[in-house]
């Protein structure tokens, strides 16, 4: 896989959750992210402020979106002055998808000219395995609305809405797979918006500059290869030297160091979400031996790979002694 599509594989747990909500004004409500979760806004219909935490409020325009990628409260609501009741945006609810109808004031019909209609939605990150790329992302991404702009990101705002608006026969796979959809296209907007440059550094940098971005996707795609910097360099179309220095200033590690952690990180996901034996893992992700791959894990997260996959599915459970090759003390 890409970089990106790799990035969201890795951090994403569990399904989303997505809420399709029609207000009636006065409206405001306040939405707290818990922790290991993100979440998004996307004005459908109607006048709608943003609200955040720190910061004066601000107008959002129909179609736009709004992501928040780490844990922290915000606001919605008609008017800026509108008080705001308090909500918890969890994607461990036991409502998946859903539209419903926030309680109109006395008197007042449900829909009309002061109706706003907006579609809210949270993932569930496993908050051991976030990428770099997600730690450098601001608190709050803003992607307006404009004419034939991010046409791929509106098409999938559209298409989920609809399925939510009115579901049909196979919304209920359609709807996760669009949130996964609109995940990976807010991200490739927001990166893509970013401002390059030559003295730009961090990861939309790094994904915007074709030989740094040909090594990552190369080491993506293939981690258990034994990559050398010169390797990597060659292959991207740059001397070692110069490589390293344009690699570990962008991404912020050197090349190995960077290739080291995405082979463990990947072995995270796979002793999680598959039952493949600890010989297989540690061959798919570039170890020559169980033994190796056991100790490198261990040094990485401070537990073995045999007792990371038992807590992974038995959380909370005891663990008897590890039988991991690792068990003994690691080598420093």
């Amino acid at each position: 896989m890409d970089v990106l599509s790799d990035v969201i594989a890795v951090m994403r747990t569990g399904e989303p959750r997505s809420a399709l909500v029609e207000w009636s004004a006065p409206w405001g409500q306040r939405f707290r992210t818990v922790p290991g979760a993100a979440g998004f806004q996307i004005v459908l219909r109607g006048p709608c402020w943003f609200v955040p935490e720190d910061g004066d409020p601000f107008p959002l325009a129909v179609g736009d979106v709004v992501f928040l990628p780490h844990e922290g409260r915000h606001g919605l609501a008609d008017a800026p002055s509108t008080p705001l009741a308090e909500h918890v945006c969890d994607p461990q609810d036991d409502v998946r998808f859903e539209r419903r109808y926030a309680a109109a004031p006395a008197g007042r019909a449900r829909t009309g000219s002061s109706a706003t209609v907006t579609l809210c939605g949270a993932y569930q990150l496993d908050a051991a395995r976030v990428h770099p790329l997600l730690n450098e992302l601001p608190p709050l991404l803003h992607l307006p609305a404009r004419l034939g702009h991010h046409p791929r990101l509106r098409a999938a705002v559209d298409l989920l809405g609809a399925e939510l608006e009115e579901p049909q026969p196979g919304s209920g796979a359609l709807v996760p797979a669009l949130l996964d959809t609109l995940l990976l296209y807010i991200l490739r907007a927001w990166f893509a918006d970013q401002p390059a440059g030559s003295g730009a550094i961090g990861w939309a940098a790094a994904l915007a500059d074709p030989a740094i971005s040909t090594a990552l996707e190369a080491l993506h795609r293939d981690p258990a290869r034994p990559w050398t910097v010169a390797g990597l360099g060659a292959h991207a179309g740059l001397s070692r030297a110069a490589f390293s220095r344009r690699f570990t200033a962008l991404v912020g590690r050197p090349p190995l160091a960077y290739l080291t952690w995405w082979r463990l990180t990947t072995a995270m996901r796979l002793l999680r979400d598959s039952d493949a034996p600890l010989n297989i893992v540690a061959e798919q992700v570039g170890y020559g031996s169980e033994f190796a791959f056991a100790n490198a894990f261990k040094r990485e997260f401070n537990l073995p790979p045999g007792r990371y996959r038992r807590n992974s599915r038995f959380p909370g459970q005891p663990n008897p002694t590890d039988s991991d090759p690792a068990h003994a003390p690691a080598s420093p």
